[in-house]
């Protein structure tokens, strides 16, 4: 039987405030992140993710109250992820609310991360969040032709993104938060070719993320392998509601939640 696939909005959070720009910058006020969470709980989401996108230690304190604040109010899985650098960082997530935690610059310096807080957590805990590009004209070509990215998708690494996603695996994350960072905003759609790739590589439960404009796009990525389709902007400024997303993907015969 088909695992039911998960639609997820995603809050990108600055001091409190739910933002939103095109391939993170520009950002523009999107409202609070409690008000939106609950009228996405009312819409049908299966999930939330909030991504602190300035990850400040300046906003941290900010960030565990909004995710406080945030689970007394809605009780969908909440997963919390930006600035996260140690297990420390993810039992003081989890102790405020939390139910995930997604890891993304940190364990690129020390991949070593994700095995000990898969350990100590459980990987139904761990998200590794890859922001993936195409490498681009005279970087360091990779195998699969996509690189991960820092730093909101402003810095290259060379480390090759379906290596690397692999290489979560292997180290026991639960899920991998796949975020197209040449899509990211753009209201394209879905990278199909990088969904591939990556699914062809791994095991794990898969979210898509970066691209979402209409409500045709999320079918597509379901079939290119996601297990999950995550969007932010066409949500928050009512362009589209999940459970219209929802509708659309059922009338392609994929099963929802």
């Amino acid at each position: 039987m088909a695992v039911a696939v998960r639609v997820i909005p995603c809050l990108d959070v600055d001091a409190g405030r739910v933002v939103k720009g095109v391939n993170f910058t520009n950002l523009v006020d999107a409202g609070d992140p409690v008000e939106l969470a609950e009228v996405y709980n009312a819409e049908g989401a299966d999930e939330l993710t909030f991504l602190d996108v300035t990850a400040s230690s300046a906003d941290r304190e900010t960030t565990y109250d909004v995710v406080r604040r945030t689970a007394e109010q809605v009780f969908i899985p909440l997963t919390v992820g930006g600035g996260v650098r140690s297990p420390d960082d993810i039992d003081r997530l989890l102790r405020a609310g939390a139910d995930k935690v997604s890891l993304n610059t940190a364990a690129i310096a020390r991949p070593e991360l994700l095995r000990e807080s898969s350990q100590r957590f459980g990987a139904q805990c761990v998200v590794l969040s890859v922001d993936a590009r195409r490498v681009p004209e005279g970087g360091t070509p990779t195998p699969s032709g996509f690189e991960v990215t820092t730093h909101g998708g402003r810095q290259g690494t060379g480390i090759c993104a379906v290596e690397w996603a692999q290489r979560g695996e292997e180290l026991g994350v639960g899920e991998i938060l796949l975020n197209s960072m040449d899509a990211d905003g753009t209201k394209a759609g879905f990278d199909l070719e990088m969904l591939r790739a990556v699914r062809a590589a791994v095991q794990v439960p898969l979210i898509a993320s970066g691209g979402a404009g209409a409500v045709e796009h999320f079918a597509p990525a379901v079939h290119a392998g996601a297990d999950a389709v995550l969007a932010a902007s066409v949500f928050h400024f009512g362009q589209l509601r999940v459970d219209e997303v929802k509708e659309a993907m059922r009338a392609e015969g994929i099963t929802v939640r």
